[in-house]
């Protein structure tokens, strides 16, 4: 799981980022918000965790950016300003949640693993479209054109996980710990014999290619217009 965190108090944001790495997850630190906010549009992560009163853009900018981009994606605020307006302010500008500073870490944890059940209950009920392309998390198929096509379990996931990242880049070490379950494959190329398989079936007789590759970076599923 990759955690996207806007705090420009160092010693909090190096704290907050040696916690997560202890409980396995990946934290990925910003101190500025335009700096995350460009960050976002260019990799895939699970949820956003922003601090309001940040240099460049404030957190409550990039969460305005974000939620233009993505309707996803769970946001939560994590700032000193308490006041029922601040909060009200934030959630309107798409905030999941908002937790006040100072606070224990072991809440934070729960309101990030709350936020991510309840976005994975929504994507494991919700049909994703993209073009012509259906994939159908209710009844585990794919249909492209109105055709239905025929996946592996690994090749569907792997289609969801693109999918799932709203056209923006998926590294191949985030493919790896999602379709394997965290567990790192030494052997990249694996998931390049996936990408070609899916490719085969999902582009291969269709005009309109949905996979695409930027090379050193990653692949990203997108409308190729």
């Amino acid at each position: 799981m990759k955690i996207l965190l806007l705090e420009d108090d160092l010693t909090l944001s190096n704290e907050i980022e040696k916690f997560f790495h202890s409980k396995n997850l990946q934290c990925t630190p910003f101190f500025d918000g335009q700096l995350a906010s460009l960050h976002f549009q260019k990799d895939a992560f699970d949820i956003v965790i922003l601090d309001i009163n940040v240099p460049g853009q404030s957190g409550l900018e990039v969460c305005t950016a974000i939620r233009a981009k993505d309707s996803k994606v769970p946001i939560l605020m994590l700032t000193a300003f308490g006041e029922i307006g601040d909060k009200l302010t934030a959630f309107n500008n798409g905030a999941d949640d908002y937790l006040i500073k100072p606070f224990h870490f072991e809440e934070l944890l729960a309101r990030v693993n709350a936020l991510l059940k309840r976005k994975q209950t929504i994507q494991e009920e919700a049909d994703i479209t993209i073009g012509d392309l259906v994939i159908s998390n209710t009844e585990m198929k794919v249909f492209r054109g109105g055709i239905e096509i025929i996946l592996t379990p690994k090749e569907f996931k792997l289609l969801s996980i693109l999918a799932l990242a709203n056209g923006r880049i998926v590294s191949k070490n985030v493919i790896s710990e999602k379709l394997w379950d965290y567990q790192i494959i030494t052997n990249q190329n694996t998931i390049e014999v996936y990408i070609n398989s899916l490719r085969k079936k999902i582009d291969k007789n269709n005009e309109v290619k949905l996979i695409h590759t930027k090379v050193g970076y990653g692949y990203f599923l997108k409308i190729d217009k």
